[in-house]
């Protein structure tokens, strides 16, 4: 059976069935594997265990005997002797009964190792023990003694001290095993949730194929959903599926086919519609004669208009004159500029004398300087000459030298003083001629604001032609309301119309709505309907947004408005005849098709 062929609740439960069996799967493995390592390692600690008892064992039998002996060779003559040497046989005998228990279990390759080094020990130890014994029952018991302190002792020492290293490798085994059996239960832990996140993969990978399985169809259910709703009925859907979702696109389909049957049926409805709207586009020809008259108003408007371009001419003239009036203005302009030119190259002459004057003013300053301290030389001379002032002679006639030289600057000042106050003079004569020239610039300007007023005039007289032009658009709104008389026509052919409305209406009623729904509409789908705001008014709307015109009712009433107005049209503008404007509309056998751009003139309706 194929999985398509599945229902959705027998492919959730399925898909439920195998996450169960999934993770309880996962939950025994990994229990099972738990238990057998935890009984793998308690079996290994068992055993190590029992090797530390063993080797306990062993160590305090071998302690208990070497004491014996020791006693046994240490002490004079064979009473002690006597009493333990059925013990010391007895011990013997058991340690060796445990050396071959530990033998006889599966041990490591160093305990291995470890139990020949203390076998091998044990038999130094016992050949030292017998010859000391031998030696002692012949009668040398200080050197029996001394062979036991010798070479028995450190025997037993090392003996003693491997069963102990055995000991402790056995508790360093147990401690080892318990690592181990951790780290292998945390190995099988961290087995199980890697398990358990494969298991999350794998039902989020199944989980969104199964979701894409299910919002697959449903995207295409509402795609075609979404297609109807928008009028598009050329989708076709096909489907293998044999689900609930299946049934449902099909459904669609034949919903989708059955909607396309019925808007077959009603494209052929409108070719008749098209037929009643020819029948409006010949209403469409009178509409025309009654532009032509709006032409004749046009012609009135392109003569105000031709006055209005004479009054525009005069103005530009006037311009010119400006234009020219301004360019006299700028040669005066030059000339105030060549004026204040030489202004400006006095000026730098002044600043030039200025200059030099701070030049002699400055050796003036020197000189007084120098004059100073030579004055200051000749007292200090004097001072000390006393009588005999020979150098104040020097420095007086120095100073008068000085005083000679400052009274030369004084006088190069003066001149200098004097042909500075020449150049202002001369300065201030052009700054004169220049404001002469600024006045003869205002008297310019004041004739370009005349030239203004002018153009202002002119613009005056453009305004009374526009008044021209305002009055002839009158007149185009007079022919406009004229033409409203053809929605009369428009009228008659909406008879027709109706009847076309009633057979869509029909075809439509096929499907169920529920109670109180619309018909069928359609925007491509249009009629007219009158309003109420007087003849201009008018409406395309769509055949089910409003009732069916009833034939009680041959012509809409707001049509009378128009009439009214044709009745009595303004004085002086030519109308047609009220009768051709009035006729009803021709039969359908004598209609003439709709010229080129009818659309347009429907629209225009």
């Amino acid at each position: 059976m194929s999985f398509q062929r599945l229902t959705i609740s027998t492919k959730l439960w399925l898909f439920i069935g195998l996450v169960v069996g999934f993770i309880c799967a996962v939950a025994i493995v990994g229990l099972s594997r738990s238990n057998a390592i935890l009984a793998e390692g308690r079996a290994k600690q068992d055993q190590a265990l029992q090797m530390v008892q063993l080797s306990t064992e062993w160590t305090g039998l071998t302690e208990t005997n070497s004491a014996r002996n020791m006693a046994i060779v240490m002490s004079p003559g064979n009473v002690i002797s006597d009493v333990f040497s059925d013990a010391v046989t007895a011990t013997s005998a058991r340690i060796t009964d445990l050396q071959k228990q530990m033998e006889a279990m599966p041990l490591r390759d160093a305990d291995q190792a470890q139990l020949s080094k203390i076998k091998d020990l044990r038999k130094t130890v016992i050949e030292t023990r017998d010859a000391a014994r031998k030696i002692k029952t012949e009668g040398n018991e200080a050197e029996a003694q001394k062979l036991m302190r010798e070479t028995y002792q450190p025997a037993l020492n090392a003996y003693v001290g491997a069963q102990r290293e055995l000991v402790k490798m056995q508790q360093e085994h147990v401690a080892e095993v318990q690592v181990e059996t951790e780290a292998r239960r945390s190995s099988n832990a961290m087995g199980i949730i890697a398990g358990l996140i494969v298991i999350i993969v794998v039902i989020f990978v199944a989980t969104r194929w199964l979701v894409g399985s299910i919002r697959e169809p449903l995207e295409q259910a509402n795609a075609l959903a979404a297609r109807i709703a928008q009028g598009d009925l050329s989708t076709t859907v096909t489907t293998s599926r044999e689900d609930e979702f299946g049934n449902l696109l099909r459904s669609l389909h034949t919903m989708n086919q059955a909607l396309r049957s019925m808007v077959t049926e009603v494209r052929g409805s409108t070719d008749s519609i098209a037929t009643a709207s020819a029948e409006i586009a010949a209403g469409n020809n009178d509409l025309a004669q009654r532009t032509e008259q709006t032409s004749s108003n046009l012609q009135s408007t392109a003569s105000s208009m031709g006055s209005l371009t004479s009054t525009v001419q005069q103005s530009a003239d006037n311009a010119r004159q400006a234009s020219a009036l301004a360019s006299s203005a700028s040669t005066v302009a030059v000339r105030g500029g060549a004026v204040v030119q030489q202004v400006v190259q006095t000026m730098q002459e002044i600043d030039a004398s200025s200059k030099k004057i701070a030049d002699i003013i400055s050796v003036i300053d020197g000189i007084a300087f120098q004059t100073n301290i030579l004055a200051l030389n000749a007292a200090v001379e004097a001072a000390r000459a006393g009588e005999q002032g020979r150098g104040f002679a020097v420095v007086a006639s120095e100073v008068r030298t000085l005083a000679q030289r400052s009274a030369d600057a004084a006088k190069e000042i003066k001149a200098l003083i004097n042909t500075s106050v020449e150049k202002v003079e001369s300065g201030t004569a052009l700054v004169t001629d220049a404001g002469t020239t600024m006045d003869e610039i205002v008297q310019s300007v004041r004739r370009v604001a005349d030239v203004i007023s002018e153009i202002t005039a002119a613009a005056n007289a453009q305004s009374s032609g526009i008044e021209g032009v305002n009055q002839s658009v009158g007149n185009l709104d007079q022919m406009t309301q004229q033409n409203a008389a053809l929605v009369e026509e428009s009228a008659a052919a909406a008879e027709s119309l109706r009847d076309q409305a009633d057979r869509l209406k029909q075809a439509v009623a096929v499907f169920n709505v529920g109670s109180g729904s619309a018909a069928y509409s359609s925007g491509g789908n249009r009629a007219t309907a009158s309003g109420t705001g007087g003849a201009k008014s008018h409406a395309v709307v769509a055949p089910a947004a409003r009732a069916p015109v009833r034939s009680s009712t041959p012509k809409p009433a707001a049509f009378k408005g128009p009439e009214r107005r044709l009745l009595a049209p303004k004085p002086g503008v030519a109308s047609k005849p009220q009768g051709a404007s009035a006729a009803s509309a021709p039969p359908k056998t004598q209609s003439k098709p709709a010229p080129a751009g009818g659309d347009d003139d429907w629209e225009t309706f």
